[in-house]
């Protein structure tokens, strides 16, 4: 008989597959008028983010690339998540997201609807780098930078 917890866990873990084989807003975009690159050399992850911004808010985001299952994932359910949404409120929730990730303290995860599922990444260190690169590769775009984003 499983736990609550592993009950989570797997569907937390079916959730994140069906992200990394099907992953959402996997495409270029010709129209981006902001985009960025990131690398994790440590896991192999490659992706790029093209944002189209328009009155501070994210009109379009999509992304290319190849990756690891939490890495495509979480840029996939990030796209999702942003598509829409105001600048401001897209930076709000990558530092939610990054501290879920990455602090003991953090909100809870059911706060964070879908992203919840990388609640559990926090426990392998390495693997929080592949969930946030799609992330900081985000802030790169929004902000213009035209350094490509690393995890090293």
């Amino acid at each position: 008989m499983f736990s609550e917890d592993q009950d989570l866990m797997e569907l937390y873990q079916q959730v994140i597959l069906d992200h990394s084989r099907n992953p959402r807003n996997f495409r270029t975009m010709p129209a981006a008028n902001h985009d960025a690159e990131g690398f994790n050399p440590l896991c192999g992850d490659h992706i790029h983010i093209y944002l189209d911004l328009e009155d501070d808010a994210i009109r379009d985001i999509s992304f290319q690339g190849s990756g690891c299952a939490i890495c495509t994932a979480s840029a996939s359910i990030m796209t999702q998540n942003l598509k829409g949404q105001k600048v401001v409120d897209a930076q709000q929730t990558f530092s939610i997201f990054h501290k879920l990730l990455t602090e003991d303290d953090a909100n809870s995860p059911e706060e964070m609807g879908k992203l919840s599922v990388f609640a559990g990444v926090r426990k392998y260190p390495v693997r929080v780098k592949c969930a946030t690169l799609p992330w900081h590769t985000l802030i790169a775009g929004l902000e213009g930078s035209q350094e490509p984003v690393t995890t090293e």
